[in-house]
């Protein structure tokens, strides 16, 4: 690893501008579990950490809010995995983010990785760890995965690059609408989805922040009546393993019939994917096992896997049914 300044600005607005001065070689810090990992594999080399733990009271506490904000919940950029999975206040409508947050990694990483780190993390696929391979998310001229072993990435919206997106908390939140707020020389407020940045529109990027823009928090809209929510995730083994593959499921239930329905998944695309086809099969009409498997079909029609990973279709049209039948209470088939 190589050395570093630490700076440990009192404002936002000063954590900004050390950024934007040097932008190429400048890091904001939060819990920085995959920027430590990025820097120790020698991804990663900046002159300057831009520690974001030790703002002044009013930016901290923006940015470690968790709870009601209007008839909506804030979620602050620093506030711990750990955190979200314990928060009782993330009731029935929005227990999707709770499951998502404790699923993720092991107790002792939920207790530093915070949710704008989370989001904000880059690609887990070993090519773009490995440093002494230059793939396209490198400068390179080709994605590596695609001849070579590429078990666990893209199956939807894949190309040039077909990394998948390693935010778990990403995927719960894709399903409830959630947006994000932005701080910089123009503070912003984004819907989650305009956050993130897919190889089509640049390889080399996974979010759309620029330069001294700081994620402040995330917030999730006010729930609908008789709101509900879950998610869940399949790994290779439970213990500190990345999913193979995630659905979280938003709906509203009026007599059995489904509304305000969102279905999204994980780890099987280069972004949060929100599937707007299952969500069309299921809107308006009432729960049922039929339909479920139905809409995990539809999730899954436009999957063009890999060499290596066409397993994942039925794995991800299974779980997203498991939710579905969670979600709504409809008892699973024996």
């Amino acid at each position: 690893m190589q050395p570093f300044v630490l700076s440990r600005p009192k404002t936002l607005v000063d954590a900004g501008d050390l950024a934007r001065a040097r932008p190429q070689d400048s890091a904001l810090r939060a819990g920085g579990i995959d920027l430590i990992d990025r820097m120790k594999e020698g991804l990663d080399a900046p002159a300057r950490l831009i520690e974001l733990r030790w703002l002044g009271e009013a930016d901290r506490e923006v940015m470690r809010a968790l709870g009601p904000d209007g008839e909506g919940v804030q979620i602050g950029a620093l506030v711990t995995l750990a955190q979200l999975a314990a928060h009782e206040g993330l009731g029935e409508a929005h227990v999707a983010l709770r499951e998502a947050a404790g699923s993720a990694a092991t107790p002792t990483i939920r207790n530093a990785a915070t949710l704008g780190g989370n989001l904000l993390q880059r690609p887990r696929c070993w090519y773009f760890r490995h440093a002494d391979l230059v793939c396209l998310k490198k400068g390179g001229s080709a994605c590596l995965a695609v001849g070579g072993e590429n078990k666990f990435h893209a199956i939807l919206g894949g190309g040039p690059s077909f990394i998948v997106h390693p935010s778990t908390l990403a995927c719960a939140l894709t399903a409830l609408d959630a947006q994000v707020e932005i701080r910089g020389p123009e503070p912003r407020t984004l819907a989650l989805a305009e956050l993130f940045v897919t190889p089509k529109q640049d390889a080399k990027r996974e979010h759309a922040l620029q330069p001294g823009e700081v994620l402040v928090r995330a917030l999730l809209p006010k729930p609908s009546p008789g709101q509900r929510s879950g998610y869940a995730a399949v790994k290779e083994k439970q213990s500190h393993d990345w999913p193979l593959a995630e659905a979280a499921v938003r709906m509203s239930l009026e007599s059995g019939v489904m509304k305000d329905v969102r279905v999204a998944l994980g780890h099987v695309a280069p972004i949060p994917w929100r599937s707007r086809e299952a969500e069309a099969v299921l809107e308006g009409k009432p729960a049922s096992e039929a339909l479920f498997a139905e809409a995990a079909k539809a999730a899954l029609a436009g999957a063009k896997p890999l060499r290596d990973n066409a397993y994942k279709i039925p794995l991800t049209q299974g779980l997203l049914r498991e939710v579905l039948h969670r979600v709504a209470g409809v008892p699973l088939p024996e």
